[in-house]
């Protein structure tokens, strides 16, 4: 296993157990509980030694930390993709992850089987073995997708996850005409969760009476969000296989949901960072194709001046 943090126990500390003292110490510890997991999981270290949670600090002992080698364990196999990277420096990284494709899992062909042949190692001390995704996107979605290469990213960007701090905007395509822009507040799974949209665009549509191009913007992140938001107004995004209209779903053409903002703080310059995308080309082509083929059919039914 790789040490990937190091901290030497000042003088003046008085008697603590590690447990308690360790709270804080490394990046990726910031809290009691993580820090006890760590420590029965073998992963903290005093002069050299597997740590206990009854061991008393001492001090000018040598404390490291390990990291885990199942979560950051690279794969023996990689997956060989070609990423759009958007955005990268030694401490993180934004790629557009593509549609169908899983951010990880137990699948061989994810997201992070192919983040080392796109990214490049990083040289800071508490670097990961491993670049780690801190945020999710379901396998159908794509888009700005940010990814950790320190330790310490690991810890700035989920706390700012878990604060709200990290805006997101992402573009979709749903069935029907949509309001100019609203605020849907439904509960998910019995938990608060609140998205706003803004209506881009409406065409009209053959098969649908209407299409809506919208920006969403999840101010929760609760599994699926957008998706059960939008389904519940009954304007569901195109293509989705779980909450769209059955007989709506279109083979091939995957689902219209992307991640094409993304603002947060950088984890180390402490400066503001604003990513965005172009949204795939087949959103706006099957829109205005959509478009053309009403106007075709109105064009030969509508009544002629002789």
């Amino acid at each position: 296993m790789k040490i990937i943090c190091t901290h030497i126990v000042p003088e003046e500390v008085g008697r603590i157990r590690i447990q308690e003292y360790a709270v804080g110490i490394f990046p990726t510890l910031p809290s009691r509980k993580k820090v006890k997991k760590a420590i029965v999981d073998g992963f903290v270290l005093v002069d050299g030694m597997v740590a206990k949670t009854a061991h008393w600090v001492k001090p000018g002992q040598r404390i490291e930390l390990l990291e885990p080698e199942e979560i950051f364990t690279r794969p023996v196999k990689a997956y060989e993709m070609d990423l759009e990277v958007v955005y990268e420096d030694d401490h993180i990284a934004v790629v557009n992850k593509p549609g169908g494709i899983p951010v990880s899992g137990n699948q061989f062909r994810t997201i992070q089987n192919t983040l080392h042949l796109n990214l490049k190692e990083s040289s800071e001390p508490d670097a990961l073995t491993v670049f780690r995704p801190v945020h999710r996107l379901d396998g159908p979605t794509c888009g700005l997708l940010l990814i950790a290469k320190t330790a310490t990213s690991v810890m700035e960007l989920g706390q700012q996850f878990e604060k709200r701090l990290v805006k997101k905007r992402y573009r979709a395509v749903v069935i029907g005409e949509v309001n100019a822009q609203g605020r849907i507040e439904t509960l998910i799974e019995e938990k608060p969760a609140v998205s706003e949209y803004r209506l881009v665009r409406t065409v009209r549509s053959i098969r649908n009476k209407y299409l809506s191009m919208v920006d969403l913007f999840p101010h929760t992140g609760r599994t699926h969000q957008l998706r059960i938001h939008m389904a519940g107004l009954d304007h569901p995004i195109l293509g989705d296989k779980i909450y769209g209209v059955e007989g709506e779903i279109m083979k091939g053409k995957g689902l219209f949901l992307c991640a094409a903002g993304l603002s947060f703080t950088h984890p180390f310059t402490r400066e503001s960072v604003d990513l965005n995308i172009e949204t795939p080309y087949k959103f706006g082509r099957f829109m205005d194709m959509e478009q053309k083929r009403w106007e075709r059919m109105n064009a030969d039914t509508a009544p002629k001046d002789y």
